[in-house]
């Protein structure tokens, strides 16, 4: 008998003391997550770089542009693919080239005086030549996510404009997504997998809202999302930024739908296809 109640009391412990070790485990997960989120959120800023918010839906006809973005447009050409998979070492032999267009952005900071076209194509370019360019300077590497950073390579504050140091968050977030169109999420490119492609055309004031609209309608309707009537499997980007695409739908249904060849039913509950973080490499 007293061996029985020893073994079940040892045993009680034992038990206990992997429950503590999950708990452990479990808190300190908790606690990185809740870090993590704190300085994601509270190191975004825009610092007072000029930016307007998007003019109502119009785009001006007679826009022209002010920065020349040639430069980036034939790295794009020389080393994008027709199905925007990046020729990373393609890039890091024309490193030269492709540094000399981050500080020609760095030096030629937005003015007030820019249109919103204008604008918006800076920080598309400035966000994906800096998204290569950090790949680039960690090359190899099998996703953006084994970029060396404290947190995350999204927090990293890497990107010049003018004297002022910003990271991929800050542009995305403190400033592109506070400009109020829902398609740059469709322009920008994470160098991953998942991401929309890269296209192979530099976005400029003039071509923006046309790129941009091209960029929304390849995206949805490529195997980045499984849509049918009854179906409705899309990317994980319609569900982290679901409000921005509501600003001018009711339903992130309805907003696919603008764009979809095949339509969803509007009664359809929406899932979402897992993403995948690997580099968008030709190689």
């Amino acid at each position: 008998m007293s061996l029985f109640l020893f073994y079940n009391t040892f045993k009680i412990w034992d038990d206990f003391i992997l429950y503590i070790k999950a708990m452990k485990t479990f808190i300190r997960k908790i606690a990185l997550i809740i870090i993590a989120s704190i300085v994601y959120t509270s190191c975004i800023s825009s610092q007072g770089v000029a930016f307007k918010e998007k003019p109502g839906n119009a785009y001006q006809d007679d826009v022209k542009n002010i920065i020349n973005h040639s430069a980036w447009d034939k790295l794009l050409k020389n080393h994008v693919r027709d199905n925007g998979l990046v020729d990373y070492k393609g890039f890091q032999s024309d490193s030269e080239a492709l540094n000399a267009y981050v500080e020609f952005l760095s030096n030629n900071a937005p003015k007030k005086s820019w249109p919103f076209e204008e604008q918006l194509a800076y920080f598309i370019n400035l966000y994906n030549a800096n998204t290569i360019k950090l790949i680039v300077d960690h090359y190899p590497v099998e996703g953006i996510k084994e970029v060396d950073a404290t947190i995350s390579p999204f927090l990293k504050s890497f990107i010049f404009i003018g004297d002022k140091k910003f990271s991929l968050a800050d542009i995305e977030k403190g400033i592109l997504q506070k400009m109020n169109e829902p398609r740059m999420h469709f322009a920008i490119n994470c160098a991953s997998i998942s991401c929309p492609k890269l296209l192979k055309e530099a976005y400029t004031a003039e071509n923006v809202d046309e790129l941009m609209e091209k960029a929304a309608r390849e995206f949805i309707n490529s195997d980045k999302n499984e849509i049918s009537e009854s179906r409705a499997k899309v990317s994980e980007i319609f569900k982290w930024y679901k409000n921005d695409f509501l600003v001018d739908a009711s339903s992130i249904i309805e907003y696919i739908n603008r764009y979809a060849e095949k339509k969803i039913n509007s009664n359809v509950d929406l899932s979402y296809i897992t993403y995948n973080w690997n580099l968008n490499d030709t190689n």
